[in-house]
This record gives structure tokens, sequence and C-alpha cells, in this order.
């Protein structure tokens, strides 16, 4: 995989025609577009297509988590997309985990399923927070506790934080993908970001994808910007 191959540009913008224009801008610099709930809200499915149509490759990441035959059933047409991964909430369980692999292998065409990535615990919750919520575990341990299942079920792949890439990476071993948030190369503003790392701190902890947002769309060139991105992480 080249350098800029795991660059994942998360398009959190607001209308398609922002989200086009960046894609136009970054064909061929990096890996995958991730489009989340604003956009796709916005813009429906059509904007899968037409990011698809730039030559861009989809990551949908909408966090499905419902009953197990809901979560297949949008597996299934999210499969149908086209889409090259997405997102599904690990606290499903076991079964909906299942349901949703099965779903996607039988809707892609022959072996060309999408990535299934597991959502473990989100970054905003705390022990605080899961103690409220009825958890006996540390965010950490939920991570881990969380990511097992998901191997078990069948799933692509974990999203993480940078702070629990290096355990899942040892807990998973190599056979699962992990994509990492909060990257902020070192020339780029912190902004919001507390739980941050570098890209070639990233690929030295054992992260395949990044998804990298403001240091490249906020960029005046993002192209240039996104350039930087992949010689750092080489």
């Amino acid at each position: 995989m080249k350098p800029a191959d795991k660059i994942i540009v998360a398009l959190d913008v607001k209308t398609e025609k922002e989200a086009l224009a960046l894609v136009k801008k970054l064909k061929g610099k990096v890996g995958v577009f991730k489009i989340g709930k604003e956009l796709f809200t916005a813009c429906g499915p059509a904007i899968v297509k037409k990011v698809q149509k730039l030559g861009g490759k989809v990551f949908l990441d909408l966090k499905f988590h419902d009953i197990p035959n809901t979560v297949a059933k949008a597996v299934l047409q999210a499969t149908k997309l086209g889409v090259y991964m997405m997102t599904i909430h690990t606290s499903g369980g076991v079964e909906m985990m299942k349901a949703a692999t099965q779903a996607a292998k039988e809707a892609a065409p022959k072996g060309k399923a999408p990535i299934l990535l597991g959502v473990t615990i989100l970054t905003s919750l705390d022990d605080k927070t899961l103690k409220e919520i009825g958890f006996k575990y540390t965010p950490e341990q939920m991570v881990i506790r969380l990511a097992k299942m998901a191997k078990a079920a069948g799933l692509g792949g974990i999203v993480s934080s940078p702070k629990e890439v290096k355990k899942l990476r040892k807990a998973l071993g190599a056979s699962m993908f992990l994509v990492t948030p909060g990257i902020r190369p070192i020339w780029a503003a912190v902004g919001d970001q507390k739980r941050i790392m570098t890209p070639k701190d990233a690929v030295k902890a054992g992260v395949d994808f990044m998804v990298i947002g403001r240091p490249i769309t906020a960029s005046k060139n993002p192209a240039q910007a996104a350039d930087l991105i992949a010689k750092e992480i080489a």
C-alpha cells in the first residue's frame, strides 16, 4: 500500500458542491473519502455515487447500531452502493455483527465485499460516563473486549483512537485493519483534538488507515497538504 493510500479524507462539509470540489482536488492524492452523517443526511445516497464517479473510494461512516435484521438490511444497501468500507457499532453484539458480515458478503460481487469496521467506545465517553450507562469496565478495557468480539464475528477492522492502537494491534494481530482518527501532521494545528498522533507515529504504532480532516480540507492547497502528509508517512 502506497503512503497516500493510507490517508482517508473526512468530507465533513455541508454541501455536495463542497464535497465534490474536494474530491476533484484530492483525487489520486489520498486513498479514501469519508462520508459521515452530516453529508449523507444532506445529500442522500447519491453523494456516494458522485464521489465514486470522480474516481474516489468511499468510507461510509454511519455507525449502524440496531437489531441484527435492521443492521443487516442497512449494510446490504450500503454494499449495493459499492462503498469500500463502512462502520457499525460493536456494542450491538456478536449476533448483529455476524448478520452484518453475512449481508455484506451476500450483496457484494464475488470477492469484493466492503471492509466492515467496528466502532468500540466513542472518544467522548470517559470512565464517569460509562459508569452512568452501567458498564463496569474502563474505556480501554471495553475497547479491547469489543474489538475481540468484532474479530470473532468476522469484521474486517476497528476504528480506534490513537491511544489504543498499540494494544489493539497486540490483541488482534495483523489480520484486522486499524483505522484511526485524531491524526495531526507535525506542521498542523491541534485544534480541538486532545488525543492525537502524527502520521509517522501512527504507522509505527500499527495503523493501516488514518482519517484526516481539517489539516487537508481547511488548507489553502489541499492537494499539497495531502502530499506533505504522504511524505511524512513514508
